[in-house]
């Protein structure tokens, strides 16, 4: 059971390898320290920052960014560290808050390696604050303990570092603000701005001053990262309340066994940006209203979807949290009265034993009954809502049994998000709220080839899964291809054994792959060495603000990198290069979507671990494991499916070769 920690409090750590996890509303720089057993730390070499992010048993994050994970291996530390300080500062110079008072309150987890959550703290009364002592893990008497510190400084980074007895530490803290501000520079800040034009501005080449400027959506879930998520979104979906109640709008059109669906959720997002462009004209007469989560001026239908998308999400993991909470409640006051009758040695002789069992239980049904009601209630208006919303998607947001995908049109803007499965919870099966991340990709995928924990994937043959893995990376790369623009996005396989010939035929066949799928050695050399070179030129690229000098042989889309039966055919230079690319390719355009046995890469070593950290977990089948650290649920993943004897996929594939060959790419 997760311990949910106050400044000040401790709990004892049950293992070595854990992952802390960090969520904030804004971009935070975080780091990490040794100490000895006061807690002095050494010098420079006992500290991991974004500039040097790598110590024996720590790993942290190379940029300042809203969500982080720290990797900490205790047994790894060096001899002399009895003490790992996790250190958050807001980054300087770069326009954002300059204090913690201004931000949401960060909220930090200490999980294992399976994404199971051990601690958590919320960092909350921090003011003036722009660095703060998040917490440390310390070693006492051979026992590894956390501690939530929340410790704040006014002074910023430079403060916090010299309380630690670091030497120099305003010139230590302009070396990790100078660090983290290059890392900005080589970002691309998701949704890209909109031209007056209303074209969505090229990522790869345009300047680091280019912003968004449309509203922020609701965050994604959280998404467990180890597993990951990522996810994500668990995403690490992501720290996660859309803040504003949202006006019920003209699209309440459903109906429920309790009347009209009412859309006033209290957590739902309605502010609308400043200098707001036209809103959408209202339904016609005698047309169905469209499901809208409030009436946001000056926002999107997409950006409306994706907020009351991700609201529903929210809605029902506080509804189950709620219900479950009520159960465990009942279930520990009927222990509590239990102890009680049982220790008067009275009550032990005749029927008073008995009489007292009945009352105790009566009471535990009476409140989970209760429980049930609430939340019956609350599922029921969820799915006579989430029955009004699926039909009325785009096909970004839409499954694959949608009929808007049989009318759809290869757009000349790209979406905000795009759906890469469902999630439910087995309160409710049938309850499907859609998984989607944003776009461009923040972070590549993992297609899980193996036999995972569920009971779809232990019931299958091994053959039939680890093609069912592929032909869901292709699924994926093929709602890609149809969400952006004519030649906005390649797509490039790399299937070392040739073993994947029939699940890629459709891409082969549409003749929407950048080239034929790479087998052997050398076509993985080759692959890999044109996308390395490619992030290369960009981030030089971007850095310089010298875009008009890249080559003009060089494609500046987006690029997605289909890789089959991962690690086989890869030796330790391929490697190295696909780790480059998940690090540093997402920043300027190029993702990677791995099909794999993650048990039988593991054999492979620990060198593969900061790969697929770094990546989103998917499966093929049913499968629950995106752990949700904000309210505990074991999220089911269900991946999108293509209807039997339907021909949807090459109908999508079809429509993308001819909006190319119709814009001559």
């Amino acid at each position: 059971m997760t311990a949910e920690l106050v400044r000040g409090q401790n709990h004892t750590l049950p293992q070595t390898r854990l992952e802390i996890r960090v969520s904030a509303g804004t971009p935070v720089v975080a780091g990490a320290t040794l100490g000895d057993e006061r807690g002095t730390v050494r010098g420079i070499e006992s500290i991991a920052h974004p500039g040097s992010p790598q110590l024996p048993g720590l790993e942290v994050s190379q940029q300042a960014a809203a969500d982080h994970r720290l990797a900490v291996d205790l047994e790894a530390l060096p001899p002399g560290a009895h003490r790992v300080t996790v250190l958050l500062a807001l980054p300087v110079g770069v326009g954002g808050p300059v204090r913690f008072g201004a931000v949401p309150a960060p909220f930090v987890a200490v999980t294992g390696l399976d994404g199971t959550e051990i601690a958590s703290f919320t960092l909350t009364d921090l003011d003036a604050e722009s660095a703060v002592s998040a917490l440390e893990l310390y070693r006492r008497q051979d026992v590894w303990k956390v501690r939530a510190v929340g410790q704040g400084y006014a002074g910023g980074l430079a403060a916090m570092l010299a309380d630690q007895g670091v030497t120099e530490p305003a010139a230590l803290a302009g070396t990790i603000q100078e660090a983290v501000t290059r890392g900005l520079a080589r970002s691309v800040a998701p949704p890209p701005p909109r031209t007056p034009e209303g074209d969505r501005v090229r990522h790869a080449t345009g300047s680091a001053d280019h912003r968004p400027t449309a509203p922020p959506p609701a965050p994604e879930p959280p998404e467990p990262l180890t597993d990951p998520a990522t996810t994500g979104p668990a995403h690490t979906a992501q720290p996660h309340t859309a803040p504003g109640p949202a006006a019920a709008g003209p699209a309440a059109a459903g109906t429920s066994a309790g009347g009209p669906i009412n859309y006033a959720h209290p957590r739902r997002q309605h502010a609308a940006p400043p200098s707001p462009p036209p809103t959408a004209p209202p339904a016609q007469p005698g047309q169905p209203a469209q499901p809208v989560a409030g009436d946001a001026t000056g926002w999107s239908m997409d950006e409306r979807l994706y907020n009351q998308i991700w609201g529903m999400f929210e809605d029902l993991a506080r509804a189950v949290a709620a219900h479950r909470s009520a159960v465990d409640f009942a279930e520990s006051r009927m222990d509590q009265e239990l102890d009680r009758a049982l220790s008067d040695p009275r009550n032990r002789i005749g029927g008073a034993g008995d009489r007292a069992r009945e009352a105790a239980r009566a009471k535990r049904d009476e409140l989970a009954s209760r429980a049930r009601e609430a939340l019956d209630r609350d599922l029921a208006q969820l799915a006579a809502e989430a029955a009004v919303v699926e039909p009325a998607l785009p096909a970004a947001y839409a499954g694959w049994g949608n009929p808007v995908w049989h009318a759809h049109r290869i757009p000349m803007e790209i979406p905000m998000a795009l759906r890469i499965g469902d999630l439910h919870l087995p309160e409710r099966t049938d309850l499907r709220i859609p998984l989607l991340v944003r776009l461009p990709l923040e972070r590549g995928m993992w297609v899980d080839s193996g036999r995972t924990a569920s009971e779809a994937a232990a019931l299958m043959d091994t053959d039939r899964l680890r093609r069912l893995a592929m032909e869901t990376a292709v699924a994926h790369a093929a709602r890609l291809l149809a969400v952006y623009p004519p030649g906005e996005f390649a797509v490039h396989v790399i299937d070392p054994a040739g073993s994947a010939a029939g699940p890629l035929a459709p891409l082969v066949e549409a003749g929407v792959l950048a080239g034929p799928p790479a087998a052997g050695p050398g076509g993985v050399a080759s692959v890999l060495a044109h996308l390395t070179r490619r992030v290369d030129l960009v981030q030089m690229a971007v850095r310089a603000r010298a875009a008009d000098s890249l080559p003009p042989d060089l494609d500046t889309g987006e690029q997605l990198l289909v890789v089959n039966d991962f690690p086989h055919g890869f030796d330790d230079r391929a490697v190295t290069q696909l780790r480059y690319l998940a690090d540093e390719g997402p920043a300027v355009g190029v993702h990677l979507l791995m099909v794999a046995d993650r048990e039988e890469a593991s054999a492979y070593g620990p060198v593969l671990d900061p790969l697929w950290r770094s990546l989103l977990r998917i499966t093929p089948v049913a499968d629950s494991h995106l752990a949700d650290p904000w309210v505990g649920h074991a999220w089911t993943y269900e991946p999108l499916t293509v209807p039997p004897g339907s021909r949807v996929l090459e109908q999508v594939l079809a429509a993308v070769a001819e909006a190319r060959r119709a814009a001559g790419r």
